[in-house]
């Protein structure tokens, strides 16, 4: 059981973590026709923009109600008003999602009060869905923003279903964390279609944040998942639930529907994909297509292959808590060490990472971890590059942001394929980085070398015999 400690610097020196309204905002994304709003100053709307423009490399609806200093000291409610109005009238969205900043928060706004008022001024947004969520970045991290926005959107869009109504056993409700990709998302749809299931994803990036080029432009989200398909989420069979964040979310389902929930912490590695499968096929009634059987023995030969590379290594890992638990069990599976783990925020999971320490820290916590422990893998998001290069070992990227690589988005690590993908990925990182830095291996010795080799071992020998 790992022991989890928290950092006790003054300040983030170079910070791990993302903020908890971009969080809530990257949840807001997954909708069709939505558009996300920043409650607080222009900068932070701004600054979460430019990572999500960098990230997914596409245009990406963010706006703000550009609270000034004199309207944060008087109240930003008629800066709400103008920036639903100006939305609804200019880009005609289908959901309005509002996330507080630490600005407001620090003011104690009541912004679900000042939505009700709007609402009562103005009779065409009387059944307009406008969603609040209360994430001040000043607390927590990018998954809890996430992870609050998914279970608001349960509770305010997802209709109690008629007590007559029969739930469809074909449907399912995916309800995924934010540690998993566009990719990731159109993997577990193909698996779940292979079985006969009907999926709706809450949130569905894969729909939104894909990369795919819409026939006409628009100024909200281009896909992800309608509001009149997130009301009949009650009408569902099950309900999954992906990564510790989405209990909440899923409890919330349970809670006013009746719909039951099954939580898969992990999604990458052997074992874990083995459990969702055969939970698949238990509630389809269907076995599992042939297709499978040979993913995980491709899976299963990779794990032998790239154990030669993967095993000892010692590893440092820092990322959101469902990620690092999920990246870090896989590797640990594949014989590698957790030797130093830095997240963002508390999570049950935590304690339970292979590991003797969980900080909750930032990117120098890593570094300085890393070096004193000796770590020759560093695997974190973008922002750890330089920290990489100061220690000269090779360097994986995971996470939010991934700035400097292309198709971040559609990087798959789930399921048997992604798994073993991923398995490859990390191996010729580690292959590669070998041959840059020249170390000896059979393929580097040259028959001159092995010549002079032979001939100072004889004349070693003449010499003895002398």
């Amino acid at each position: 059981m790992a022991t989890v400690t928290m950092s006790k610097k003054a300040c983030a020196v170079n910070p791990l973590k993302m903020s908890q309204p971009i969080g809530g905002a990257f949840a807001f994304m997954g909708l069709r026709g939505a558009m996300p709003i920043l409650h607080g100053s222009q900068g932070c709307t701004s600054f979460g923009l430019t990572l999500f423009v960098r990230h997914f490399r596409e245009p990406v609806p963010l706006q703000t109600t550009a609270m000034s200093e004199v309207a944060t000291v008087l109240g930003g409610y008629d800066n709400v008003e103008q920036a639903i109005l100006n939305i609804y009238n200019r880009n005609k969205p289908e959901i309005i999602g509002i996330c507080s900043t630490g600005v407001t928060e620090t003011n104690g706004e009541d912004v679900d009060a000042f939505i009700k008022l709007i609402r009562e001024k103005h009779p065409q947004l009387a059944d307009f869905p406008l969603v609040y969520v209360s994430t001040p970045d000043f607390k927590d991290a990018f998954q809890d923003g996430w992870e609050k926005t998914v279970a608001r959107l349960v509770e305010v869009l997802v209709d109690v279903p008629p007590a007559e109504a029969e739930r469809d056993p074909a449907r399912v409700n995916v309800l995924p964390g934010c540690h998993l990709t566009p990719g990731d998302l159109d993997e577990l749809r193909t698996i779940l279609e292979d079985f006969g299931l009907t999926p709706s994803f809450l949130p569905d990036l894969a729909g939104s944040l894909d990369g795919h080029i819409p026939d006409e432009f628009t100024q909200t989200t281009i896909g992800g998942v309608g509001v009149d398909e997130i009301a009949t989420m009650g009408r569902s069979s099950w309900t999954i639930a992906i990564g510790a964040q989405m209990r909440q979310a899923a409890e919330a389902m349970h809670s006013k529907t009746g719909v039951p929930f099954r939580l898969f912490e992990r999604m990458c590695g052997l074992m874990p994909n083995d459990e969702f499968l055969a939970f698949l096929s238990e509630i389809s009634g269907q076995p599992v297509p042939s297709k499978y059987r040979r993913q995980r023995g491709q899976l299963a030969d990779a794990m032998l292959d790239a154990h030669f590379h993967i095993g000892g290594r010692k590893l440092a890992i820092g990322a959101e808590p469902d990620l690092l638990f999920d990246l870090s069990n896989m590797l640990h599976d594949m014989g590698a060490h957790v030797s130093a783990a830095v997240t963002t925020t508390h999570s049950p999971v935590l304690e339970r990472i292979k590991t003797n320490e969980v900080v909750i820290g930032d990117l120098e916590d890593l570094e300085e971890l890393a070096k004193r422990r000796g770590c020759d893998l560093l695997i974190t998001h973008s922002h750890g590059r330089q920290a990489a290069g100061r220690l000269n070992i090779p360097f994986h990227r995971a996470g939010f942001p991934v700035f400097d690589r292309i198709g971040a988005g559609h990087q798959v690590s789930v399921g048997y394929r992604g798994t073993r993908d991923l398995i490859f990925n990390i191996a010729n990182l580690v292959i590669t980085d070998r041959e840059v830095n020249h170390q000896p291996t059979p393929d580097s010795w040259r028959p001159s070398n092995l010549a002079s080799r032979s001939r100072r071992i004889a004349n070693a020998t003449e010499r003895s015999v002398a």
